[in-house]
């Protein structure tokens, strides 16, 4: 079986991604109470207001939640109320609106994405500084944010010192930080800490917040800290066609979410298997972590040579390779258990030793 080949079926357990986990069945319960009566579209409905003062119960009175349908979305509307068309968003070479949105900041929120190199996934300080040479210059695009992600897309986490010594650094010249939280319930998992103390009370200016990964079964939310750049973005959202009509639907999941500990328990516990993956597969011949697994995902360098058997228990993505050792991104979820990682661990294993044997 190849890897394409290995796509298109229907595992019991994937660990290519949190977005394949199925949708948390408290989510279920409360899309379908939501489904009785009629009320107003577009977010004018009871179910938004509610779910709109939860996220202010998490984040502070003051922040404007906005609902929206996916990842990119809520990115590309959030940098394209912070941004003009002459200006650029500092981020990581390997963060999502840079590999994985299709040029989407660019087309859509039409800005000029400066990329720097991050073997951590990590944005520093220094990183801002270092794309500051032409603010001024009319031939260049200007900076005006600075854009990271929690948890990273290597499955690191910012501390709230590391997010707020970038904030304070973007802020020193004029520029506003956006944060890509589509794990961010993994990371205040991961931390120990609120919500608000790594996105608010850290600095940031705009977070783009992640539910899908999380156990709903579609919708994120946009949240400004600062009510003033919020002033039109219900103008972008709808012109970048993410306003969606049935909101109620989206907005219910994140009150069921996030009114009671549900969030965090589902982030500790994939927090906790990608662990217990890292821990299972550590000392397998042939096998390194890469990475530090701080959050749900584990990266590991495995022999190229076994991924097609490994395929045949669970699909997953390859991030990089050499000749020899593919890196790959194994990702749990709310639902992944112990005995998915043993079953798991147990056929890599398996796959390594044949793979060694054949070569």
């Amino acid at each position: 079986m190849t890897q394409s080949d290995s796509k298109y079926r229907i595992y019991p357990t994937s660990f290519a991604s949190d977005n394949n986990t199925g949708v948390h069945p408290a989510i279920i319960e409360a899309i379908v109470a939501a489904n009785v009566g009629d009320t107003i579209a577009y977010g004018d409905d009871p179910y938004t207001e509610r779910a709109v003062d939860v996220f202010r119960q998490h984040f502070g009175k003051d922040v404007e939640p906005f609902f929206v349908m996916n990842g990119t979305g809520a990115n590309v509307t959030a940098l394209a109320a912070i941004t003009r068309p002459f200006e650029a968003v500092v981020c990581t070479d390997c963060a999502h609106i840079n590999v994985d949105e299709c040029g989407a900041p660019e087309r859509v929120a039409g800005c000029k994405l400066l990329p720097v190199s991050a073997p951590d996934g990590k944005l520093k300080p220094a990183d801002i500084e270092s794309h500051l040479f032409g603010r001024g210059d009319e031939h260049n695009a200007q900076p005006r944010v600075v854009s990271l992600t929690q948890a990273t897309e290597t499955g690191t986490v910012y501390t709230p010192e590391e997010v707020r010594a970038i904030a304070d650094t973007a802020h020193a010249h004029g520029m506003l930080v956006h944060m890509d939280g589509a794990r961010i319930c993994n990371a205040g998992a991961a931390l120990g800490t609120s919500l608000r103390e790594i996105t608010h009370d850290a600095g940031v200016d705009v977070l783009s917040f992640g539910g899908t990964k999380n156990g709903l079964m579609l919708g994120e939310a946009v949240i400004f800290f600062n009510s003033d750049l919020a002033a039109d973005y219900r103008y972008y959202r709808k012109q970048a066609t993410q306003l969606a009509s049935k909101m109620r639907f989206i907005a219910v999941q994140f009150t069921a979410l996030l009114e009671g500990n549900l969030w965090l328990e589902n982030a500790l516990h994939a927090n906790r298997m990608a662990a217990l993956l890292a821990e299972s597969v550590r000392e397998i011949p042939g096998v390194e972590i890469v990475q530090p697994v701080e959050s749900n995902a584990v990266f590991a360098a495995v022999p190229k040579t076994a991924i097609s058997s490994i395929m045949e228990h669970s699909y997953f993505y390859l991030t990089g390779s050499d000749t020899r050792a593919p890196v790959a991104r194994w990702m749990t979820s709310w639902k992944t258990t112990e005995e998915d990682v043993h079953v798991f661990a147990t056929a890599l294993t398996a796959a390594v030793r044949h793979a060694g044997k054949t070569e």
